[in-house]
């Protein structure tokens, strides 16, 4: 309860009321309708409610075990050595669990949303289009209230609420690292006028000095038995995801291909 009253003393309700008393079909673009937090390992956590760090922390720890069955799964899928996916985003080294990383291991954080009823749900996204910028995304998201929709082939779709259902979402860095086999997700979150959606996002992604780049693998592929290899194109370039970050961070909600060009600019 508190969180929302704050929310509703933020600047972007204060915006939002403003737009809706000017009437003049203006939209508020440039923020969401969201209240968020975000939990990682080391950071402060919320302490009020009794039972949240210990409860959480097990979530936590599960939601990261299925995180990396789901790259084993897209390593086979995609021909690649086990581990093939998790290695790289360990700046390819074999995560071994002992916790001496120096900054190599790969990051696993967790955001907590909620989408308060909004007085004014056309003029504002709860959460602005986009595709995450990392690698494996597992959402915990409401039961009882939608919102959450996909763009497929042109249309947004709604994504369903599913009772005790993780909901699987690829980043822009399986995107690259399949060479385009697997694709980063636009998705958006809508509001309306009753209410409170809330959804728990856990994020497996690469440290920030991994190298990203097409797995060598898929770019080659069998001509027959007695011809050679034929070599195909690699239509991402390789770079180190940080970089990557630092040109998401500016373009998130704009189109993705030509951040990955960005990145390379920016290098």
């Amino acid at each position: 309860m508190e969180r929302e009253e704050k929310f509703y003393k933020s600047t972007a309700m204060n915006l939002l009321n403003e737009l809706g008393q000017k009437n003049n079909g203006d939209k508020l673009e440039d923020a969401d309708w969201e209240d968020v937090f975000t939990l990682m390992d080391g950071a402060e956590w919320p302490s009020n409610t009794p039972g949240f760090k210990e409860t959480m922390g097990e979530y936590r720890t599960e939601l990261k075990k299925l995180a990396e069955k789901i790259m084993e799964v897209m390593d086979e899928n995609l021909g690649l050595p086990k581990g093939n996916i998790k290695t790289a985003f360990n700046c390819g080294v074999e995560d071994n669990g002992n916790g001496n990383s120096n900054g190599n291991e790969a990051f696993f954080g967790t955001k907590v949303s909620h989408y308060p009823p909004c007085p004014h749900p056309e003029l504002v996204n709860g959460l602005r289009a986009h595709t995450d910028a990392g690698g494996v995304i597992l959402l915990f998201q409401d039961d009882n209230v939608g919102g959450l929709q996909i763009l497929k082939d042109g249309k947004w779709i709604d994504v369903q609420p599913i009772p005790n259902a993780i909901v699987i979402n690829t980043g822009d860095q399986i995107e690259v690292l399949s060479n385009g086999r697997y694709k980063s997700v636009w998705h958006r979150v809508l509001v309306g006028t009753s209410g409170n959606r809330r959804s728990i996002a856990s994020f497996y992604n690469p440290s920030l000095k991994a190298t990203i780049a097409p797995a060598p693998e898929l770019l080659l592929v069998e001509k027959s038995a007695d011809q050679d290899h034929k070599h195909l194109d690699q239509i991402y370039p390789k770079f180190v995801f940080g970089d990557y970050m630092s040109v998401y961070a500016k373009q998130k909600f704009l189109p993705k291909e030509p951040r990955f060009q960005a990145v390379v600019r920016a290098v």
